[in-house]
């Protein structure tokens, strides 16, 4: 199982009135995958220089609470749906110093080669579609 990521919101993510702007939110979930990625083992980096690139196709976010400079925030993310050429992951962001619910958000990616063309990751790297399928969380209730 993987630990939540964490980190502080710098002052520069923050607008005028001390808010992490909305444009924050897709860095922090990528930074998120990423560290989950490596936690898994399967890091991004050496997924890149055996010809896997994993593109963003939709990003969903459900902004519930405010966070600012200073505060803590925790990512928690699931691999919700996996498919030889595709997978959907979703992320909910906590507030570490209150515990509250601030952001959900949910992402799609592709499996393509460095032409960006679809890669059936299972047919072509078995071992790596193995560690992704074994992160799937079949009970982890999906709304997609």
């Amino acid at each position: 199982m993987t630990v939540p990521y964490r980190r502080k919101v710098n002052y520069y993510e923050t607008d005028r009135m001390n808010i992490v702007h909305h444009s924050n939110y897709a860095r922090y979930l990528e930074e998120a995958r990423l560290d989950y990625m490596i936690q898994v083992g399967i890091a991004y980096d050496e997924l890149e220089k055996k010809g896997i690139i994993i593109p963003v196709l939709e990003l969903h976010d459900e902004y519930i609470r405010s966070v600012g400079f200073g505060d803590t925030i925790e990512v928690h993310i699931h691999l919700i749906k996996l498919t030889a050429v595709r997978f959907r992951m979703k992320y909910e962001i906590y507030n570490a110093g209150t515990g509250e619910l601030v952001h959900k958000a949910e992402t799609a990616h592709a499996f393509v080669n460095d032409k960006f063309t679809p890669l059936n990751l299972k047919k072509h790297f078995p071992e790596e579609y193995a560690v992704f399928e074994k992160c799937l969380e079949i009970d982890y209730n999906s709304e997609a």
